[in-house]
């Protein structure tokens, strides 16, 4: 077939990261069922050993619970692993490319953080799917957990390097274009530092070696904080641009990537406060667990009302959901829907549960996953509709044609 009638594959952009982010992160919210719905009793978390136990004496409604929850993880967690092989072979063409270069030189660049990002939510997959499908490694956890902190300072080390190359070059030679950033995509950064904060938060509050605590409490306090101070900057620059310039059509999923952000450093700090209580005596109360998840949920939830009413308004689930138009930058609208289901089961759980307002597994328990279950099967549907329509056709045998078709091959590129 001659180039001139090759179909042509749509340029490459790490945003599309965004897609295996996405999937890992639907692997992990069909492990909240597993979490806060099966019984654990001194573990923090699910593994093989109690959820075998748990299946054998268990009524028929919660192994058939127990049975769609792991489903649902390995499902998910295949495809993460299928788009992160995909992503990083598309990634690695493109780096010798003179596109890459040119990418390297606007607002773009911070893009890159998609990487770290997606690289963390890859070590998170990989927990889960350790403790739950690997027999006795729930065990030997004291001897993984630093090789866990490892992994996520070297995803750290990583996630500076991007960000420094960019943010020096930003502010020694200036050229950052305000119109140009008139949405919040570069709070992908502030997302991928959250992202590893909340990784090495695990450690801190699931590690009963007081070393290992400290080093994942320190590391997951630093990153988290990175996290906040640059989302308060990036946020108000964002919105400002925004309001002079207007929002763009194409990045007003840009706008939910808050959910997302504040599920993360919320979840981090409740790990770093089970981890002050559990390690190191210090006394955490059921209603400051409370009033903190109520907080980021609220705040989660206008965010969610802002999106929606700015992406009605410009057609954007008309256009590039629904309708013919395409872009990657749509995958961004997955993790909200993951992030608003996992975030709801901590409000019901460690939140309304553990003040007692709500019985574990009573009418009022049920009916308030109603609501986050709907918000789980709409995701995995966008997340499949998008798929199909974006990438799907690329994932696997035949990539290197589509490569070569946007002029990425090596070949070509030389």
């Amino acid at each position: 077939m001659s180039d001139a009638a090759r179909p042509q594959a749509s340029p490459y952009t790490p945003q599309y990261f965004l897609a295996a982010l996405g999937a890992g992160g639907l692997a992990v919210s069909f492990f909240m069922y597993l979490l806060w719905m099966t019984p654990h009793d001194g573990s923090p978390i699910p593994h093989f050993a109690s959820l075998s136990t748990d299946f054998a004496t268990a009524g028929l409604a919660l192994q058939g619970l127990m049975a769609v929850a792991i489903a649902g993880i390995a499902f998910f967690a295949i495809w993460h692993v299928r788009l992160m092989a995909w992503n990083l072979g598309r990634y690695t063409a493109w780096r010798r490319t003179p596109a890459f270069a040119r990418f390297r030189e606007g607002n773009m660049e911070s893009q890159l953080m998609a990487l770290p990002l997606a690289l963390a939510m890859s070590v998170n997959v990989a927990f889960i799917l350790g403790a739950v499908f690997v027999p006795g490694l729930w065990g030997v956890r004291e001897a993984l957990f630093p090789l866990a902190l490892a992994a996520f300072a070297g995803i750290g080390i990583l996630a500076f390097r991007i960000y420094l190359a960019f943010i020096s070059r930003v502010l020694v030679e200036g050229g950052y274009e305000c119109a140009k950033s008139n949405n919040l995509g570069q709070m992908i950064a502030v997302f991928a530092f959250a992202m590893i904060g909340v990784g090495f938060s695990a450690s801190a509050a699931m590690s009963a070696v007081p070393a290992t605590a400290a080093i994942g409490f320190v590391g997951a306090s630093f990153f988290l904080a990175t996290a906040i101070v640059l989302g308060a900057i990036k946020l108000v620059l964002g919105f400002r641009a925004m309001m002079e310039f207007r929002a763009g059509a194409e990045t007003t999923p840009t706008l939910w990537i808050v959910i997302p952000l504040l599920t993360v450093i919320g979840i981090g700090i409740y790990r770093l406060k089970m981890s002050l209580a559990h390690q190191f005596g210090v006394p955490v109360s059921e209603g400051e667990i409370f009033a903190l998840l109520s907080a980021f949920l609220g705040i989660q939830l206008l965010f969610g009302l802002i999106g929606w009413a700015v992406m009605q308004r410009v057609g954007y689930f008309g256009r590039w959901v629904n309708g013919p138009e395409k872009s990657p930058g749509a995958f961004a609208l997955v993790c909200p829907g993951v992030a608003l289901f996992v975030f709801g089961n901590f409000m019901i759980n460690p939140g309304l549960v553990g003040i007692g307002v709500v019985a574990p597994f009573s009418l009022a328990y049920g009916a308030l996953y109603l609501p986050l279950i709907g918000v789980q099967i709409a995701t995995i549907w966008l997340f499949v509709k998008l798929t199909r329509k974006l990438i799907a056709d690329h994932v696997g045998a035949g990539d290197r044609a589509a490569l070569q078709g946007e002029g990425l091959a090596t070949g070509q590129a030389a």
